[in-house]
């Protein structure tokens, strides 16, 4: 339904308009055409420069594209990472209206390679539970996940239900495992045809290929390695307000001796 805008607010038409079509654009509405200049300015009962102004704003956000002689679009949303504080791509696809689910390709216990020996902090004939996840945002492949857990504080993993929402919210309820902290290596790559093929890139799109450690407390609860793609995913730097230049950090990864 449009939200008809409200001539006495002191929010301009545009913005108006423009934040009633982005919620409509997570609402599904728009998924199998996007309107006209002329349709919008009818429906909204406001001039065609207005309307124009609204859909220049969503083009600059990234979620419409304008083709000439193709009319408007819409773009695959791109999820953004901020870079101070721990990710997690299924809340950061539900926050942006996007359905979430993964394919759990496989889910089981391992011999824990030699580096996730070092990483976890465990003993070398240590058995570890390994996670394999091909993410999906709505229809779309979008992340590779596999993931080396301590058995421990992971077995509830094996018995649930994980093609949708976050694993730390499992081992939170069923393990009485809270995250509290990590680190993270963000590198970008080219895929390999073997990976292209699993996330459904072309040839020439790269892809982020991710690291993390994450912590209870002082504890190692989780190893992974991620794939991202590159052209559905961005990186969000922040810095404290009144700074004039941005804080650069450096994470060294754990090393057990």
């Amino acid at each position: 339904m449009v939200a008809v805008p409200d001539r006495s607010s002191p929010l301009p038409l545009w913005a108006q308009i423009a934040d009633d079509l982005r919620r409509r654009l997570v609402g599904g509405e728009f998924e199998e055409r996007f309107p006209t200049d002329e349709e919008l300015t009818r429906d909204y009962d406001v001039s065609r420069h207005t309307v124009r102004e609204a859909v220049r704003r969503l083009t600059s956000d990234g979620l419409l594209v304008r083709q000439r002689g193709r009319g408007t679009s819409l773009t695959n949303p791109i999820l953004e990472q901020p870079l101070h504080s721990l990710y997690s791509l299924a809340s950061s696809m539900r926050s942006q209206g996007i359905e979430e689910r993964s394919e759990v390709r496989e889910a089981t216990h391992t011999t824990a390679p030699a580096e996730v020996v070092r990483e976890l902090g465990i003993s070398a004939d240590s058995t570890v539970v390994y996670l394999e996840r091909l993410r999906f945002a709505g229809a779309e492949p979008i992340a590779w996940d596999r993931s080396w857990l301590p058995t421990p504080l992971a077995d509830a993993l094996l018995t649930e239900d994980l093609t949708h929402g976050s694993v730390y919210d499992v081992l939170a309820t069923h393990g009485a495992v809270r995250i509290t902290g990590g680190w993270e290596r963000i590198r970008p790559l080219v895929p390999s045809a073997q990976e292209r093929d699993l996330l459904g890139l072309s040839e020439g799109v790269a892809a982020f290929s991710i690291e993390r450690l994450v912590l209870a407390g002082e504890t190692p609860v989780e190893w992974r390695r991620s794939l991202i793609r590159g052209d559905r995913y961005s990186l969000l730097a922040q810095w404290p307000a009144g700074t004039t230049t941005p804080i650069a950090t450096e994470v060294s990864p754990r090393t057990t001796a």
